[in-house]
């Protein structure tokens, strides 16, 4: 369990395969496990070395529990990426992980060679705002809702509606979300940098070359929203997934993977 010191912090990692090096970050809340269920294999099995990291928030990294800004977990991913001399480098986020990938490849562009930005976003509309504002009131109202209950809040949120009315995947998913742990006090930090300001303007000031993917069924950050990114990076491509929600990777892995694989490919020699 690699656990490295970076930009003030202590953070943990994964390291996997060989080749040229991918790093992928998480959303609010997502442990670097989420992607070696999918991610991982398909991306070693292309030829990649791919660096899976808990950002600040999660543990084993440092939980940060007093706040920190989506400018400080770009440093922390930045520090990662020198510390294992991996410049220039692959980066892939979702949610959280693209706006921390975003800013990284505006404030460092000399480290990554592409981005892949999914379920991504450069400004906060009003559902957002409120849908972020309502989560911290709960959070710290201290109240804790039944976990089946919670489970189908998640479920509704995060999922497309073919997932919602595939019965047996269901099951699993409602079974999976109800065994997840509460959120500690990083994840609560990590839910402030969802008040993600309109940064859409300084995105065209970005040179890395991007790929923007979007979720048809994305409620958390539909695909207008991430096509807005998309507009304001110079060159950067745009492709939405169907039948997927805000879990879009890990409901249509194939898809994601392909689309990943290709865009990097686009830049090999």
């Amino acid at each position: 369990m690699p656990v490295v010191p970076v930009n003030g912090i202590r953070l943990h990692y994964e390291d996997t395969g060989s080749g040229e090096p991918v790093v992928m970050i998480q959303g609010t809340g997502g442990s670097h496990r989420a992607w070696q269920l999918h991610q991982v294999p398909a991306l070693t099995a292309a030829g990649y070395r791919v660096i899976t990291l808990d950002n600040r928030g999660i543990p084993p990294t440092s939980e940060c529990a007093d706040g920190f800004t989506v400018q400080d977990m770009a440093g922390d991913v930045a520090g990662l990426i020198e510390y294992l001399d991996l410049a220039p480098c692959h980066v892939v986020g979702t949610s959280m992980g693209a706006f921390v990938a975003q800013e990284l490849a505006l404030a460092r562009p000399e480290l990554l060679g592409q981005a892949v930005l999914m379920a991504t976003r450069g400004r906060t509309d009003v559902l957002r705002r409120e849908l972020t504002a309502t989560e911290i009131a709960l959070h710290d109202s201290g109240m804790s809702l039944p976990p089946r209950y919670a489970a189908v809040l998640r479920a509704v949120k995060y999922l497309s509606p073919s997932t919602l009315n595939d019965d047996r995947a269901m099951a699993d998913w409602l079974d999976l979300f109800e065994l997840s742990p509460a959120a500690g006090p990083g994840q609560r930090a990590q839910m402030d940098v969802s008040k993600l300001s309109n940064r859409l303007e300084d995105y065209r000031g970005i040179e890395v070359p991007c790929h923007v993917i979007a979720f048809a069924d994305d409620l958390v950050t539909p695909p207008h929203l991430g096509r807005e990114v998309a507009d304001a990076i110079p060159g950067a491509t745009y492709e939405v997934i169907a039948d997927c929600g805000h879990y879009g990777y890990l409901e249509d892995p194939g898809a994601v993977n392909k689309s990943i694989v290709e865009f990097f490919a686009l830049r090999r020699p």
